[in-house]
């Protein structure tokens, strides 16, 4: 330890914190990139004692700020898996990002080797990626630093969306097992997800192209790449028209265009020249969310989110489970957030006559709650979602035999999706692809998907507040049990609206309270809203 102990202080007197605290939450760090030099040193260091606490195995970090400005950046730690930093390891995050100097920072490492019973002798394996912004590959060389003062074994893979790099994760820590993931290889990656596309695309033909906006982040060259794998539309494929993806200006960045200006401003970029029911889609800066759009003939805009791709794609592993003769030997559900729309939820209890839980805003908590079933469909209503597969599930879609052609067409279909769908994380390549599939199969365009039932008038309100904390959220944070009484006063209020519900959750960022709210009209929406968020005002003064 004396070795690293000067190796750490010396690399970190490179890297020295600024002013402020950093917290670690579901999206790791993220803030303006001027602020983060010392904080990915700091995580590199965290990578390191992951990878020497899991034996070895390749842990993965993430330069990235997703959908934020092209001024912010961030960094995130990919468990072996592929899946999100484990949750108590995000504190462990915290306690080195905001040591306050280098020899606090070497105690503070010291004493969680210490207190984690990590043997300092074993390996670490690390790589990593980083997304489009400018400041990625400063903040890539502070990486370096702290994997060169501990002597790990690293990898660059340099531009690469967020789940192609929870892909590699994933595949590198399978390599050779009977779970193995896929090459392990960006066109690895490109072949499994194509290569399912393809099978699943057999005999069948999309209508028409899909535009496809990247938010001129790095999914646009990884797009264009992707399609090399891919079969034309005429010969079964598909059609894909790549716009936004302008990766030579960075400052272009998620500005008004992506998946997080169309969900939020529920309209078309403004450089979208969409023609009626042309079926548009919009992924962001890091390419881990998707969201579909479309113009009706009388120019009404319609979004077409992770809500309605949730239920369009419960719908269908539904209607494959029937026709294959596994819907009695596999259980499927949907996971959910408060945020998700009332009407997708009783679309899903009601007429797919499947379970729903609802589960804490953050990926990392519907993607745990997804394992619970054999297949296990999750989405945030902002696009970030997949579908999870149990060993049964592929156990059992593997080996059943089908008694007609029917049930071989539809477990050849499921066969097809397994290899198609990034199970590590919501990734919007490849979730792009399985809607193109889904359309495809039911003879859908955008109108079809719309009309399978009508979305409740909802409304989101900000409302600023002197200390969040004072806020405690219970029942995956659709009731507040503190301050006391609030929840008995909003509670009163929504029994006055037809079908009306709304909920109200501190932000995990900033002094602010964030207020949803729907009703069977818009007006009683937006009255709703308002009179929530002033209750809250009240008690948050």
């Amino acid at each position: 330890m004396d070795a690293d102990k000067d190796n750490i202080l010396e690399a970190s007197a490179r890297h020295p914190k600024p002013a402020g605290n950093f917290q670690y939450g579901t999206a790791g760090f993220r803030m303006k990139a001027n602020l983060l030099d010392s904080v990915v040193f700091r995580v590199g260091l965290l990578a390191v004692l992951r990878s020497k606490k899991l034996n070895g195995q390749t842990i993965g970090l993430m330069i990235t700020a997703s959908h934020n400005p092209p001024e912010d950046n961030g960094v995130k730690l990919v468990d072996p898996m592929g899946e999100m930093l484990e949750q108590t390891w995000e504190t462990h995050a915290t306690t080195l990002a905001n040591a306050p100097s280098d020899e606090a920072l070497f105690a503070a490492f010291a004493k969680l080797s210490s207190d984690l019973k990590v043997r300092m002798d074993s390996p670490a394996r690390v790589i990593f990626a980083r997304d489009t912004r400018a400041s990625g590959i400063t903040l890539a060389a502070s990486l370096v630093d702290a994997l060169d003062a501990l002597k790990a074994e690293y990898t660059d893979y340099k531009l690469q969306t967020t789940p192609q790099l929870h892909y590699l994760v994933r595949a590198i820590n399978t390599k050779g097992t009977p779970h193995a993931y896929g090459e392990v290889s960006e066109k690895g990656y490109y072949e499994k997800i194509a290569d399912g596309f393809k099978l699943a695309m057999k005999h069948r033909q999309t209508k028409g192209h899909v535009v496809v906006d990247c938010a001129n982040g790095v999914g646009g060259p990884k797009l264009r790449e992707m399609t090399k794998y891919l079969a034309s539309a005429n010969e079964g494929g598909i059609d894909i028209k790549v716009v936004c993806d302008d990766v030579v200006n960075p400052q272009a960045l998620n500005v008004q265009c992506g998946a997080d200006f169309v969900k939020t401003q529920q309209r078309a970029p403004p450089s979208s020249k969409a023609s009626p029911l042309e079926r548009c889609a919009s992924l962001d800066g890091d390419a881990d969310r998707l969201v579909y759009y479309f113009i009706d003939s009388s120019n009404t805009f319609h979004l077409l989110d992770g809500d309605r791709i949730a239920t369009l794609t419960a719908s269908f592993f539904a209607d494959l489970g029937r026709a294959s003769g596994l819907i009695d030997r596999l259980n499927m559900g949907v996971v959910q957030t408060a945020y998700a729309n009332g009407a997708s939820t009783r679309y899903i209890t009601e007429n797919l006559q499947l379970p729903v839980i609802c589960t804490n805003t953050g990926v990392k908590h519907l993607h745990h709650a997804a394992t619970r079933f054999d297949i296990g469909v999750y989405f945030e209503a902002n696009g970030h979602g997949t579908v999870i597969f149990s060993a049964k599930a592929i156990k059992e879609i593997n080996r059943h035999e089908p008694r007609s052609p029917a049930q071989a067409d539809a477990l050849e279909t499921m066969k097809s999706l397994v290899a198609l769908i990034n199970q590590a994380v919501g990734d919007a390549l490849s979730d792009l692809l399985l809607v193109e599939v889904i359309l495809a199969h039911k003879n859908w365009g955008v109108q079809e998907w719309l009309n399978t039932y009508v979305d409740l008038p909802n409304r989101l309100v900000r409302v600023e507040v002197r200390d969040r904390g004072i806020f405690k959220a219970v029942d995956a944070e659709r009731k507040l049990e503190a301050p006391l009484n609030i929840q008995k006063e909003i509670d009163d209020l929504v029994g006055k609206y037809s079908k009306g519900r709304s909920f109200a959750r501190a932000s995990g960022t900033e002094d602010a309270v964030r207020v949803y709210a729907e009703a069977a009209t818009r007006g009683e929406a937006d009255e709703l809203a308002a009179k929530v968020a002033a209750i809250v005002q009240k008690y948050g003064v």
